[in-house]
Protein backbone atom coordinates (compact mmCIF):
# COMPACT_ATOMS: atom_id res chain seq x y z
CA UNK A 1 0.00 0.00 0.00
CA UNK A 2 1.45 3.40 -0.58
CA UNK A 3 1.44 6.15 1.35
CA UNK A 4 0.19 9.46 0.49
CA UNK A 5 2.59 12.96 0.60
CA UNK A 6 -0.14 14.96 2.71
CA UNK A 7 0.11 18.80 1.31
CA UNK A 8 -1.78 22.10 2.68
CA UNK A 9 -4.46 22.90 0.49
CA UNK A 10 -3.82 26.58 -1.59
CA UNK A 11 -5.71 29.80 -1.24
CA UNK A 12 -7.88 29.23 -4.11
CA UNK A 13 -9.28 32.79 -5.60
CA UNK A 14 -12.97 34.29 -7.45
CA UNK A 15 -15.74 31.40 -6.47
CA UNK A 16 -16.86 30.89 -10.03
CA UNK A 17 -20.01 29.27 -10.25
CA UNK A 18 -20.78 27.60 -13.86
CA UNK A 19 -24.29 27.95 -15.08
CA UNK A 20 -25.81 26.83 -18.52
CA UNK A 21 -24.01 27.67 -21.49
CA UNK A 22 -24.69 27.81 -24.90
CA UNK A 23 -24.78 24.38 -26.23
CA UNK A 24 -24.06 24.70 -30.27
CA UNK A 25 -20.90 24.80 -32.21
CA UNK A 26 -19.66 27.38 -31.80
CA UNK A 27 -18.59 26.99 -28.10
CA UNK A 28 -17.24 23.73 -28.25
CA UNK A 29 -15.82 21.59 -30.86
CA UNK A 30 -16.06 18.60 -30.66
CA UNK A 31 -13.45 15.74 -28.71
CA UNK A 32 -11.84 14.46 -31.82
CA UNK A 33 -8.27 14.27 -30.35
CA UNK A 34 -8.64 14.11 -26.55
CA UNK A 35 -5.95 13.06 -24.03
CA UNK A 36 -6.51 12.80 -20.21
CA UNK A 37 -3.80 11.09 -18.29
CA UNK A 38 -4.48 10.64 -15.03
CA UNK A 39 -1.94 8.99 -12.59
CA UNK A 40 -1.51 7.46 -9.26
CA UNK A 41 -3.58 5.52 -6.98
CA UNK A 42 -7.14 6.09 -8.48
CA UNK A 43 -9.93 4.01 -10.03
CA UNK A 44 -9.34 3.25 -13.62
CA UNK A 45 -12.52 5.81 -14.20
CA UNK A 46 -11.24 8.83 -16.67
CA UNK A 47 -13.85 10.53 -18.49
CA UNK A 48 -13.92 14.69 -20.01
CA UNK A 49 -16.84 16.12 -20.83
CA UNK A 50 -17.85 19.31 -22.73
CA UNK A 51 -19.27 21.46 -20.93
CA UNK A 52 -22.62 20.44 -23.22
CA UNK A 53 -22.57 17.15 -21.93
CA UNK A 54 -23.14 15.77 -25.14
CA UNK A 55 -19.76 14.96 -25.90
CA UNK A 56 -18.47 12.44 -23.77
CA UNK A 57 -15.19 10.01 -24.13
CA UNK A 58 -15.00 7.13 -21.87
CA UNK A 59 -10.85 6.58 -21.26
CA UNK A 60 -10.27 3.39 -19.55
CA UNK A 61 -7.31 2.18 -17.16
CA UNK A 62 -5.27 3.48 -14.23
CA UNK A 63 -2.80 5.46 -16.58
CA UNK A 64 -4.67 7.08 -20.02
CA UNK A 65 -2.48 8.43 -22.95
CA UNK A 66 -3.80 9.20 -26.15
CA UNK A 67 -3.54 10.87 -29.33
CA UNK A 68 -6.63 12.90 -28.68
CA UNK A 69 -7.09 16.32 -27.90
CA UNK A 70 -9.96 18.93 -28.00
CA UNK A 71 -10.48 22.87 -29.19
CA UNK A 72 -12.49 25.32 -26.67
CA UNK A 73 -13.71 28.25 -28.38
CA UNK A 74 -15.72 31.62 -27.21
CA UNK A 75 -16.76 31.24 -23.65
CA UNK A 76 -16.68 27.69 -23.81
CA UNK A 77 -15.08 25.37 -21.23
CA UNK A 78 -14.47 21.57 -20.49
CA UNK A 79 -14.60 19.42 -17.19
CA UNK A 80 -14.31 16.58 -15.43
CA UNK A 81 -17.05 14.20 -14.33
CA UNK A 82 -15.35 12.34 -11.77
CA UNK A 83 -13.44 13.23 -8.59
CA UNK A 84 -9.60 12.58 -7.53
CA UNK A 85 -10.59 11.11 -4.43
CA UNK A 86 -7.51 11.13 -3.12
CA UNK A 87 -6.76 14.68 -4.18
CA UNK A 88 -4.04 16.19 -6.36
CA UNK A 89 -0.84 17.46 -6.55
CA UNK A 90 0.06 18.82 -9.96
CA UNK A 91 -1.77 19.58 -12.98
CA UNK A 92 -0.17 20.00 -16.30
CA UNK A 93 -1.78 21.10 -19.37
CA UNK A 94 -0.28 21.43 -23.35
CA UNK A 95 -2.03 24.01 -25.08
CA UNK A 96 -1.49 25.80 -28.34
CA UNK A 97 -3.55 28.40 -30.27
CA UNK A 98 -5.49 26.48 -33.31
CA UNK A 99 -4.22 26.88 -36.80
CA UNK A 100 -4.03 30.70 -37.69
CA UNK A 101 -6.66 31.70 -35.03
CA UNK A 102 -5.11 34.43 -32.52
CA UNK A 103 -4.39 34.79 -28.78
CA UNK A 104 -6.96 33.79 -26.34
CA UNK A 105 -6.53 33.25 -22.23
CA UNK A 106 -8.18 30.33 -20.09
CA UNK A 107 -7.87 29.50 -16.27
CA UNK A 108 -7.58 26.09 -14.55
CA UNK A 109 -10.67 25.74 -12.30
CA UNK A 110 -11.40 23.35 -9.71
CA UNK A 111 -14.79 22.30 -7.33
CA UNK A 112 -14.89 20.26 -4.24
CA UNK A 113 -17.99 19.66 -3.91
CA UNK A 114 -18.91 17.33 -6.95
CA UNK A 115 -19.14 19.95 -9.55
CA UNK A 116 -21.51 22.19 -7.94
CA UNK A 117 -19.10 25.17 -7.46
CA UNK A 118 -15.86 26.02 -9.62
CA UNK A 119 -13.14 27.92 -8.52
CA UNK A 120 -9.93 29.66 -10.06
CA UNK A 121 -7.01 28.00 -9.88
CA UNK A 122 -3.69 29.82 -10.45
CA UNK A 123 -3.46 32.16 -12.49
CA UNK A 124 -4.71 33.22 -16.37
CA UNK A 125 -3.09 31.04 -18.78
CA UNK A 126 -2.26 33.24 -21.91
CA UNK A 127 -2.01 30.66 -25.55
CA UNK A 128 -0.17 32.95 -28.77
CA UNK A 129 1.78 30.00 -30.02
CA UNK A 130 0.89 27.49 -32.39
CA UNK A 131 3.93 25.56 -30.63
CA UNK A 132 2.23 23.07 -27.67
CA UNK A 133 3.28 24.65 -24.44
CA UNK A 134 2.77 22.85 -21.18
CA UNK A 135 1.87 24.68 -18.40
CA UNK A 136 1.90 23.54 -14.64
CA UNK A 137 -0.43 24.37 -11.86
CA UNK A 138 1.18 23.32 -8.30
CA UNK A 139 -2.15 22.37 -6.77
CA UNK A 140 -1.53 20.20 -3.57
CA UNK A 141 -4.89 19.27 -2.21
CA UNK A 142 -5.60 16.13 -0.40
CA UNK A 143 -9.48 16.84 -0.43
CA UNK A 144 -11.75 15.46 -3.12
CA UNK A 145 -11.45 17.65 -6.40
CA UNK A 146 -12.35 17.70 -10.24
CA UNK A 147 -10.98 19.97 -12.53
CA UNK A 148 -11.37 21.83 -15.35
CA UNK A 149 -10.61 24.18 -18.41
CA UNK A 150 -12.57 27.64 -18.86
CA UNK A 151 -11.63 30.08 -21.65
CA UNK A 152 -11.78 33.76 -20.72
CA UNK A 153 -11.27 35.98 -23.85
CA UNK A 154 -10.20 35.62 -27.62
CA UNK A 155 -14.16 35.11 -28.95
CA UNK A 156 -14.28 32.71 -31.55
CA UNK A 157 -10.12 31.63 -31.32
CA UNK A 158 -10.09 28.17 -30.68
CA UNK A 159 -7.78 27.17 -28.17
CA UNK A 160 -6.02 23.67 -28.59
CA UNK A 161 -5.72 21.53 -25.13
CA UNK A 162 -3.48 18.23 -26.49
CA UNK A 163 -2.85 16.75 -22.91
CA UNK A 164 -4.15 17.20 -19.60
CA UNK A 165 -2.10 15.36 -16.83
CA UNK A 166 -3.01 15.03 -13.02
CA UNK A 167 -0.14 13.56 -10.56
CA UNK A 168 -0.96 12.42 -6.87
CA UNK A 169 1.23 11.77 -4.46
CA UNK A 170 1.94 8.28 -5.08
CA UNK A 171 2.53 8.12 -8.71
CA UNK A 172 2.75 9.77 -12.19
CA UNK A 173 6.52 10.63 -13.28
CA UNK A 174 6.54 10.75 -9.57
CA UNK A 175 8.23 7.93 -7.29
CA UNK A 176 7.27 8.11 -4.21
CA UNK A 177 9.56 10.08 -1.81
CA UNK A 178 12.36 7.77 -2.90
CA UNK A 179 10.64 4.26 -3.86
CA UNK A 180 10.21 3.36 -7.47
CA UNK A 181 7.20 3.21 -8.31
CA UNK A 182 5.59 2.58 -11.93
CA UNK A 183 5.27 5.87 -13.30
CA UNK A 184 3.53 7.13 -16.67
CA UNK A 185 4.79 5.83 -19.87
CA UNK A 186 5.00 8.88 -21.65
CA UNK A 187 5.95 11.35 -19.62
CA UNK A 188 8.07 13.38 -21.65
CA UNK A 189 5.41 13.88 -24.25
CA UNK A 190 4.21 12.35 -27.73
CA UNK A 191 7.70 12.77 -30.36
CA UNK A 192 5.95 12.46 -33.35
CA UNK A 193 2.38 13.86 -32.45
CA UNK A 194 1.19 10.26 -33.16
CA UNK A 195 -2.76 10.11 -33.76
CA UNK A 196 -4.72 7.96 -35.73
CA UNK A 197 -2.62 8.09 -39.17
CA UNK A 198 -1.87 4.56 -40.43
CA UNK A 199 1.82 5.87 -40.41
CA UNK A 200 1.67 7.64 -37.27
CA UNK A 201 -0.60 5.43 -35.32
CA UNK A 202 -0.97 6.26 -31.49
CA UNK A 203 -1.12 2.41 -29.70
CA UNK A 204 -1.28 2.80 -25.72
CA UNK A 205 -0.84 -0.65 -24.28
CA UNK A 206 -0.39 -1.14 -20.56
CA UNK A 207 3.75 -1.37 -20.37
CA UNK A 208 4.68 1.00 -23.11
CA UNK A 209 3.30 3.38 -25.79
CA UNK A 210 4.07 3.66 -29.44
CA UNK A 211 3.53 5.05 -32.65
CA UNK A 212 2.66 2.13 -35.19
CA UNK A 213 3.88 2.69 -38.60
CA UNK A 214 1.79 0.41 -40.93
CA UNK A 215 4.02 0.98 -44.30
CA UNK A 216 7.07 -0.38 -42.52
CA UNK A 217 5.39 -2.93 -40.41
CA UNK A 218 7.15 -1.71 -37.17
CA UNK A 219 6.99 0.72 -34.76
CA UNK A 220 8.37 4.60 -35.16
CA UNK A 221 9.17 4.68 -31.81
CA UNK A 222 8.18 3.21 -28.45
CA UNK A 223 7.76 4.94 -25.20
CA UNK A 224 8.34 3.45 -21.51
CA UNK A 225 9.56 4.30 -18.04
CA UNK A 226 11.95 1.93 -16.19
CA UNK A 227 12.14 1.71 -12.80
CA UNK A 228 12.52 -1.21 -10.21
CA UNK A 229 8.81 -1.32 -9.77
CA UNK A 230 8.79 -2.84 -13.26
CA UNK A 231 11.23 -5.41 -12.45
CA UNK A 232 10.23 -9.01 -10.35
CA UNK A 233 10.92 -12.46 -10.99
CA UNK A 234 8.82 -13.50 -14.15
CA UNK A 235 9.98 -15.30 -16.88
CA UNK A 236 11.37 -14.53 -20.12
CA UNK A 237 7.84 -15.63 -22.27
CA UNK A 238 9.10 -16.13 -25.82
CA UNK A 239 5.83 -15.87 -27.13
CA UNK A 240 6.31 -13.07 -29.70
CA UNK A 241 2.41 -12.61 -30.97
CA UNK A 242 0.96 -10.80 -33.87
CA UNK A 243 -0.76 -7.50 -32.03
CA UNK A 244 -4.61 -7.46 -33.19
CA UNK A 245 -5.89 -4.32 -31.47
CA UNK A 246 -4.48 -2.55 -34.75
CA UNK A 247 -7.18 -1.26 -36.66
CA UNK A 248 -8.68 -4.24 -39.44
CA UNK A 249 -6.90 -2.68 -41.97
CA UNK A 250 -3.65 -2.60 -40.75
CA UNK A 251 -0.81 -4.95 -41.64
CA UNK A 252 0.14 -7.52 -38.94
CA UNK A 253 3.56 -9.31 -38.61
CA UNK A 254 3.39 -11.91 -36.84
CA UNK A 255 6.82 -14.49 -36.04
CA UNK A 256 6.92 -16.41 -38.75
CA UNK A 257 7.70 -13.25 -41.14
CA UNK A 258 10.84 -12.98 -39.08
CA UNK A 259 11.74 -16.55 -39.69
CA UNK A 260 15.00 -17.51 -42.12
CA UNK A 261 15.65 -14.01 -42.78
CA UNK A 262 18.96 -13.53 -40.75
CA UNK A 263 17.04 -11.04 -38.68
CA UNK A 264 16.67 -11.52 -35.22
CA UNK A 265 13.36 -9.83 -33.42
CA UNK A 266 14.32 -6.90 -32.00
CA UNK A 267 12.65 -5.46 -28.85
CA UNK A 268 12.57 -2.07 -28.90
CA UNK A 269 11.05 -2.10 -25.09
CA UNK A 270 12.80 -4.68 -24.01
CA UNK A 271 10.99 -8.04 -22.24
CA UNK A 272 14.03 -7.76 -19.36
CA UNK A 273 12.42 -3.83 -18.24
CA UNK A 274 8.65 -5.91 -17.50
CA UNK A 275 8.85 -8.80 -15.27
CA UNK A 276 6.93 -7.83 -12.39
CA UNK A 277 4.28 -9.84 -13.54
CA UNK A 278 4.13 -13.05 -16.42
CA UNK A 279 1.44 -11.05 -18.24
CA UNK A 280 3.59 -7.86 -18.27
CA UNK A 281 6.32 -9.39 -19.74
CA UNK A 282 4.00 -10.99 -22.41
CA UNK A 283 2.83 -7.77 -23.69
CA UNK A 284 6.87 -6.89 -24.42
CA UNK A 285 6.10 -9.53 -27.23
CA UNK A 286 3.71 -8.17 -29.43
CA UNK A 287 5.13 -7.75 -32.56
CA UNK A 288 4.41 -4.23 -32.71
CA UNK A 289 7.26 -3.70 -30.38
CA UNK A 290 9.69 -5.46 -32.46
CA UNK A 291 11.68 -4.87 -35.76
CA UNK A 292 13.99 -6.73 -37.52
CA UNK A 293 17.60 -6.24 -36.03
CA UNK A 294 20.83 -7.80 -37.02
CA UNK A 295 21.70 -10.37 -34.52
CA UNK A 296 25.24 -8.71 -33.79
CA UNK A 297 23.01 -5.15 -32.34
CA UNK A 298 20.13 -7.11 -30.77
CA UNK A 299 22.63 -9.76 -29.11
CA UNK A 300 25.32 -7.56 -28.59
CA UNK A 301 25.08 -3.86 -28.46
CA UNK A 302 21.59 -3.12 -27.68
CA UNK A 303 21.30 -5.53 -25.27
CA UNK A 304 24.29 -4.13 -23.32
CA UNK A 305 22.89 -0.57 -23.41
CA UNK A 306 19.61 -2.44 -22.49
CA UNK A 307 21.80 -4.41 -19.04
CA UNK A 308 23.58 -1.07 -17.83
CA UNK A 309 20.04 0.76 -17.62
CA UNK A 310 18.80 -1.75 -15.65
CA UNK A 311 21.41 -1.89 -13.53
CA UNK A 312 20.95 1.91 -12.66
CA UNK A 313 17.70 0.68 -11.40
CA UNK A 314 19.32 -1.18 -8.60
CA UNK A 315 21.33 1.99 -7.52
CA UNK A 316 17.85 3.81 -7.03
CA UNK A 317 17.53 5.31 -10.42
CA UNK A 318 14.18 5.83 -12.49
CA UNK A 319 14.56 6.17 -16.05
CA UNK A 320 12.26 7.75 -18.82
CA UNK A 321 13.08 5.64 -22.33
CA UNK A 322 11.92 6.06 -25.94
CA UNK A 323 13.37 3.96 -28.73
CA UNK A 324 12.87 3.94 -32.62
CA UNK A 325 13.96 2.97 -36.25
CA UNK A 326 15.07 4.90 -38.91
CA UNK A 327 16.02 4.49 -42.42
CA UNK A 328 15.96 1.33 -44.55
CA UNK A 329 18.22 -1.16 -45.16
CA UNK A 330 20.19 -3.26 -42.67
CA UNK A 331 22.50 -6.58 -42.55
CA UNK A 332 21.64 -9.37 -40.79
CA UNK A 333 23.97 -12.94 -40.68
CA UNK A 334 22.16 -13.50 -44.38
CA UNK A 335 23.65 -9.92 -46.24
CA UNK A 336 21.66 -7.22 -46.79
CA UNK A 337 18.05 -6.45 -47.04
CA UNK A 338 16.30 -3.52 -47.12
CA UNK A 339 12.92 -5.45 -46.71
CA UNK A 340 11.27 -8.83 -45.44
CA UNK A 341 8.17 -10.61 -45.51
CA UNK A 342 8.02 -9.95 -49.15
CA UNK A 343 8.20 -6.53 -48.58
CA UNK A 344 6.08 -5.99 -46.08
CA UNK A 345 8.43 -5.40 -43.10
CA UNK A 346 10.98 -2.44 -43.43
CA UNK A 347 14.55 -3.56 -42.29
CA UNK A 348 15.65 -0.49 -40.82
CA UNK A 349 19.05 1.20 -41.06
CA UNK A 350 19.80 1.92 -37.28
CA UNK A 351 18.13 1.96 -33.74
CA UNK A 352 18.29 4.55 -31.51
CA UNK A 353 17.53 5.23 -28.01
CA UNK A 354 16.71 8.33 -25.72
CA UNK A 355 17.27 7.39 -21.94
CA UNK A 356 16.51 10.18 -19.54
CA UNK A 357 18.36 9.32 -15.66
CA UNK A 358 16.69 10.25 -12.51
CA UNK A 359 16.89 9.52 -8.68
CA UNK A 360 13.59 8.00 -7.70
CA UNK A 361 11.37 10.50 -6.66
CA UNK A 362 8.27 13.14 -6.88
CA UNK A 363 7.61 15.42 -10.17
CA UNK A 364 9.70 14.50 -12.53
CA UNK A 365 9.58 16.73 -15.36
CA UNK A 366 9.99 19.71 -12.49
CA UNK A 367 13.21 17.58 -10.94
CA UNK A 368 14.87 17.63 -14.50
CA UNK A 369 17.87 20.17 -14.70
CA UNK A 370 20.28 21.16 -17.22
CA UNK A 371 22.81 18.50 -15.22
CA UNK A 372 20.40 15.77 -15.76
CA UNK A 373 21.69 12.53 -17.27
CA UNK A 374 20.15 12.24 -20.98
CA UNK A 375 22.01 9.07 -22.71
CA UNK A 376 21.26 8.93 -26.79
CA UNK A 377 22.63 6.25 -28.91
CA UNK A 378 22.14 5.87 -32.55
CA UNK A 379 23.15 2.24 -33.41
CA UNK A 380 23.72 1.01 -36.90
CA UNK A 381 21.72 -2.23 -38.06
CA UNK A 382 24.20 -4.10 -39.16
CA UNK A 383 26.27 -7.57 -38.07
CA UNK A 384 30.19 -6.40 -37.12
CA UNK A 385 28.88 -3.15 -34.96
CA UNK A 386 30.96 -2.60 -31.76
CA UNK A 387 29.82 -4.08 -28.68
CA UNK A 388 30.58 -1.67 -26.55
CA UNK A 389 27.54 0.85 -26.85
CA UNK A 390 29.43 4.26 -25.75
CA UNK A 391 31.03 4.22 -29.16
CA UNK A 392 27.52 5.27 -30.52
CA UNK A 393 26.75 8.23 -28.04
CA UNK A 394 24.76 10.78 -30.11
CA UNK A 395 23.56 14.01 -29.37
CA UNK A 396 19.44 13.80 -28.52
CA UNK A 397 19.46 16.97 -31.18
CA UNK A 398 21.01 14.32 -33.94
CA UNK A 399 18.28 11.92 -33.08
CA UNK A 400 15.38 14.45 -33.75
CA UNK A 401 17.36 16.05 -37.01
CA UNK A 402 16.86 12.42 -38.23
CA UNK A 403 13.75 11.59 -37.54
CA UNK A 404 12.24 14.78 -37.35
CA UNK A 405 10.50 13.79 -33.98
CA UNK A 406 10.15 16.42 -30.72
CA UNK A 407 11.75 14.46 -27.82
CA UNK A 408 11.53 15.49 -24.35
CA UNK A 409 9.14 18.15 -25.45
CA UNK A 410 7.48 18.36 -21.89
CA UNK A 411 11.06 19.92 -20.41
CA UNK A 412 10.96 23.47 -20.05
CA UNK A 413 12.96 25.12 -23.52
CA UNK A 414 15.62 26.47 -21.63
CA UNK A 415 16.56 23.29 -19.79
CA UNK A 416 15.75 20.92 -22.62
CA UNK A 417 17.85 22.83 -24.99
CA UNK A 418 20.73 22.09 -22.85
CA UNK A 419 20.07 18.46 -22.60
CA UNK A 420 19.47 17.91 -25.92
CA UNK A 421 22.49 19.38 -27.54
CA UNK A 422 25.10 17.21 -25.00
CA UNK A 423 26.89 14.23 -25.78
CA UNK A 424 26.64 11.75 -22.49
CA UNK A 425 30.21 10.88 -21.25
CA UNK A 426 29.34 9.49 -18.18
CA UNK A 427 29.90 5.45 -16.92
CA UNK A 428 29.13 2.53 -18.97
CA UNK A 429 29.22 0.35 -16.28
Amino acid sequence: MKSFLFKPLIVLSTLLIIVSCSKDDDTYESLETLSVEVIGEIEAKTTLQDNSGAHEHNLSGLRVDGFKSMRIRNSGYAIMNFNMDNGADIVRVRHAKYGSNGTSTWRLIASYDNGANWYYVGDTVTTNSTTLNTVTFTVNTTSAVRFGIMKLSGGSNRINIDNFEITTSSGGGNGGGGTAARDSNITFGNPSNANTSSNNYYLSKPDFILSYNNSRGTANWVSWHLSDAWRGNADRCDCFKGDYSLPSSFYKPTTGDYTGTGFNRGHLCPSADRTYTDGANENTFYMSNIAPQSPDNNQQTWANFENYLRSLTDEGKEIHIISGVHGSGGTGSNGYAATIDSGQITVPDTFWKVALILDNGTDDINRVTTSTRVIAINVPNDQGVNSNWAQYRTTVNAIENLTGYDLLENIPNSIEAVLESNVDNGPTS
